[in-house]
């Protein structure tokens, strides 16, 4: 099963995230609280998708999804925002990110979108 990186600011997100996406049989590669810690964790753990937090103090989840993309082009990469955030998310697609999850997390909606940006 596909590896993933969880990448967010908040304990309780990464750890309902973790629950969703173990339960449904993804490998957890690893998890960042910033966009700092993800970049160092992707060029460590080469995961097969990231699910990034757009809002994270350090480096937001765009300037964390910049620099990924520089390191590996083919990187996927998987917004996590807030209802509202619509015009960040339009941003973060043209840089590169392969799709968006709306939070609050919905368990099918998250496990349809990170089988959809893998290729399942």
């Amino acid at each position: 099963m596909a590896k993933v990186l969880i990448v967010d600011d908040t304990a309780f997100m990464r750890k309902l995230l973790k629950n969703i996406l173990f339960g449904a049989g993804f490998d957890i590669a690893g998890e960042a609280e910033n966009g700092v810690q993800a970049v160092e964790l992707y060029k460590g753990l080469k995961p097969d998708v990231v699910t990034m937090d757009v809002v994270m103090p350090e480096m937001t989840g765009i300037d964390a999804l910049k620099q990924i993309k520089s390191i590996d082009k083919d990187a996927k990469i998987v917004m996590c925002t807030a209802i509202g955030q619509e015009k960040i998310v339009k941003t973060a697609i043209k840089l590169g990110a392969r799709g968006y999850i709306i939070k609050p997390f919905q368990a099918p909606k998250v496990i349809e979108e990170i089988k959809k940006v893998i290729g399942e």
